[in-house]
């Protein structure tokens, strides 16, 4: 049985993109493949258990039926660390992670291991992702995103945390590299990387889609209140605007698929968003989603309008500031009614990736 373990020198590097891809892609050529993430940070409640949302992910797109709990044996809930500083229990977890992993691995023919940030990331509580990619018995692809000189550096910083373990590093996947500077980074990255004898698998190009993020998600991940159009949360975000500007000069801002920022006071603002419609329909408006700040809920005739416009209106407590900050810092992650965003997923790794390099190195 071949195992692989799926790293990363920072959270949001890309890890579940590429375990989605690579295992996709080789089931194509493997009769069974298993995932495992074994210490999840952002975990759902599914059926009265703590299941980490990537392993709801690749079970529901991949097909992958390891028995969810399985395949995400430790949820990091609030209050885990303090826990375990204060009653240290090592073998309890390891003991977790390794019957868990021998369930899901029974009979497979390859197991892609998810970690959980940098190669450190767990050693508060005695297993880090090297400890853990040691405990499994298996090897390592690091990934770290765009640029040349700081992924190498963080690349080689990690690399040593593993190899400490014992543990081989398979090599290396660049991912979110600018398209106008993919072929420099390409180039010297990867000349950067072969001159201290790390294997590039590969360099993925950055596409903007998977990082727009949904009304849907903004609403799950706040405690906005959605005051009207339930049936458009699906509508992608590519811009952001705060609407702390005259009207006049809003305009010039709002393009297809924007999110006005404003507050519910601001009748000027809404009024100009309701009227911006976009050039290659005219019955579809521009902006698609409304956040009215600062706990203001417009007169009834604003609202009237508003309930009548296709787009979801969310009403948040706080001021513009921060709303837009949390907009800001929203991790979005890829779920499974994410059609387009699965698919670009699967021929990015394909078309950008050396799987027979992975497969030699197993």
């Amino acid at each position: 049985m071949k195992k692989v373990f799926i790293a990363a020198t920072s959270q949001n590097d890309g890890k579940t993109t590429v375990s989605l891809g690579l295992i996709y892609n080789f089931q194509r050529l493997f009769g069974k493949v298993a995932f495992i993430k074994p210490i999840g940070q952002r975990y759902l409640e599914e059926e009265g258990l703590k299941i980490d949302e990537d392993s709801l992910l690749i079970e529901d797109v991949c097909g992958i039926k390891c028995g969810l709990k399985d395949m995400s044996p430790i949820a990091v809930e609030k209050g885990f660390t303090e826990k375990y500083i204060s009653r240290p229990d090592r073998q309890s977890i390891t003991n977790q992670i390794k019957q868990a992993f021998q369930r899901v691995s029974k009979n497979q023919d390859l197991v892609i291991i998810e970690g959980t940030g940098h190669a450190g990331v767990g050693s508060v509580f005695d297993h880090s992702n090297a400890y853990v990619a040691r405990l499994l018995g298996s090897k390592v692809i690091i990934i770290s995103s765009g640029g040349i000189g700081r992924p190498i550096d963080e690349i080689l910083l990690n690399k040593a945390l593993f190899e400490k373990e014992g543990v081989r590093v398979l090599g290396v996947i660049i991912n979110k590299v600018l398209p106008d500077k993919f072929d420099k980074i390409n180039r010297l990255v990867r000349k950067g990387l072969e001159r201290k004898g790390v294997k590039v698998l590969g360099v993925l190009p950055y596409n903007p889609l998977l990082s727009l993020p949904t009304i849907e998600q903004i609403l799950e991940e706040t405690d906005f209140e959605l005051l009207s159009g339930k049936g458009y949360l699906e509508q992608y975000i590519s811009r952001v605007i705060v609407g702390a500007m005259q009207p006049k000069d809003a305009v010039k801002y709002l393009v297809n698929d924007s999110l006005l920022i404003t507050p519910g006071d601001r009748e000027d603002m809404i009024m100009t968003a309701l009227e911006c419609v976009r050039d290659d329909n005219k019955g579809i408006l521009k902006v698609s989603g409304i956040i009215l700040s600062g706990g203001f809920v417009p007169e009834n005739r604003v609202m009237e309008l508003l309930n009548k416009a296709r787009i979801p209106v969310l009403l948040a407590k706080n001021d513009t500031y921060d709303v837009s900050s949390t907009i800001h810092d929203l991790t979005v992650k890829i779920r499974p009614r994410d059609t387009v965003k699965v698919n670009t997923v699967i021929k990015l790794i394909k078309d950008n990736i050396d799987m027979d390099g992975i497969l030699k190195g197993l």
